[in-house]
């Protein structure tokens, strides 16, 4: 489970490369893009299978986005909800391809999300984007919403609360995608037939189940930072 590793120089510093993750990412990107290309050239007043089921996923977020946030805001902010979901569901995804027959010098092609940079990389796009929206919505303000002389410990917990959110985003993607690898590796290392199929069905599940975590959450913090109370 080592990473492919680029080594370069810049402006004196040494500085280290996962290239691995970066191919995988990118990859990942691209068959999004391809994908959205594809389902909305010929978009149809009735639509085809493909165009159905891009509208029934977006339909599904948007509804979850309206539920939490109402519909004004909802239709801001289901553009970032909808692109995390697909882009860490498809590289959940990624990691159960028979990549790893590919051998590298170093490393292996797998899932971008069993690099903590990764998910790290998301929860603080994610951190940035509430507290900015937060801070537009309230001003300063926010940071101290339930600020009271009486409930000044309640408040000292939110303000941790804000700080810790990007790490706890970041470690339970990580953590659940990397643990998932490492055991269906080390079941294919045992016996590479049948053995490993069980985990690698189950590991399917929690790449859907760990993506609308993820999803959701990220959309629970953007409607409490954007809301009057």
């Amino acid at each position: 489970m080592e990473h492919w590793l680029y080594k370069f120089s810049l402006f004196g510093n040494y500085y280290t490369v996962n290239l691995d993750t970066i191919v995988t990412m990118w990859t990942t990107m691209l068959i999004l893009i391809v994908i959205s290309l594809i389902t909305t050239r010929n978009l149809k007043l009735v639509p085809g299978k493909l165009q159905y089921v891009g509208e029934g996923i977006i339909k599904y977020f948007n509804d979850i986005a309206k539920s939490s946030m109402g519909n004004e805001n909802a239709q801001k902010h289901i553009a970032i909800i909808l692109t995390l979901f697909m882009f860490i569901l498809t590289a959940n995804l990624f990691g159960q391809l028979p990549l790893k027959l590919i051998h590298l010098s170093s490393g292996e092609l797998a899932s971008p999300n069993n690099d903590i940079n990764m998910t790290a990389a998301m929860a603080i796009v994610v951190s940035v984007y509430y507290v900015f929206l937060g801070i537009k919505k309230n001003g300063f303000k926010f940071f101290f919403k339930g600020f009271s002389i009486d409930g000044i410990i309640i408040t000292l917990v939110d303000f941790l609360e804000l700080i810790i959110r990007p790490f706890s985003l970041a470690l339970r993607l990580f953590a659940n995608i990397f643990a998932g690898e490492l055991l269906v590796s080390t079941f294919l290392g045992l016996c590479s037939l049948v053995l490993p199929l069980p985990f690698m069905l189950f590991e399917l599940f929690v790449a859907f189940i760990q993506a609308m975590v993820f999803t959701l959450l990220s959309a629970t913090y953007i409607s409490m930072a954007t809301q009057e109370e």
